[in-house]
């Protein structure tokens, strides 16, 4: 058995399905486990087809919602640059909401998303935080349910854009972003080693 997986602390002790379920999500690989069987498990048997992509959507579900907001910023920074010259706003209140996930920053978050330039694609990490406790929102919206998985699926958007940005290494970005979901499920801070030295311009 692959320790890749292992000590996943930060992912609660549920079976997979369930998770998935509950984040109206599903995998396109087909595997012979039982319904019963946990986070880990399934993680090792898409590792064992190849499955990146479907690693990328179950981390989405697993990760808790500080983490997963987290994971999802990283993957935007690693194409948008670091801070503070490369900020977009919605990027960097989602942070600011990691940090200290407070009504406040979930309310900036929440207004970066009306005034986001159309090709923004880091507002996706301000959805995955606006989501992130299954309500529509701060403030008033927070009487209201969400969409189901809204936040699940904004991080692993965000992460897929990523992805689609380092179309010339696709595969080793993609452990890249595999290593980094397993480092802050871990406790990490996800700032892994780049898997590959990035390629030069010309």
């Amino acid at each position: 058995m692959s320790e890749r997986f292992a000590d996943l602390k930060k992912i609660p002790k549920e079976p997979a399905a369930r998770m998935l379920a509950m984040a109206n999500a599903k995998l396109k690989t087909k595997l012979a486990l039982p319904v019963s069987a946990p986070v880990q498990t399934v993680l090792e048997a898409l590792e064992a087809e190849g499955a990146t992509v479907d690693i990328l959507r179950l981390f989405s579900v697993a990760l808790p919602a500080r983490e997963r907001v987290w994971w999802a910023c990283l993957a935007a920074r690693d194409y948008i640059g670091e801070a503070p010259e490369n900020n977009t706003p919605s990027l960097a209140a989602a942070e600011a909401w990691v940090f200290k996930p407070n009504e406040e920053n979930c309310e900036r978050a929440r207004a970066t998303l009306d005034t986001a330039e159309v090709d923004d694609d880091t507002v996706y990490c301000a959805n995955a935080v606006v989501f992130a406790d299954g309500t529509l929102g701060p403030g008033e919206l927070k009487h209201h349910p969400g969409p189901v998985g809204a936040s699940e699926v904004s991080a692993f958007a965000m992460n897929i854009v990523a992805l689609g940005k380092h179309a010339d290494m696709i595969e080793k970005y993609g452990q890249r972003l595999i290593d980094r979901a397993v480092d802050i499920a871990r406790g990490g801070s996800g700032r892994v080693a780049a898997a590959a030295a990035e390629p030069q311009e010309g």
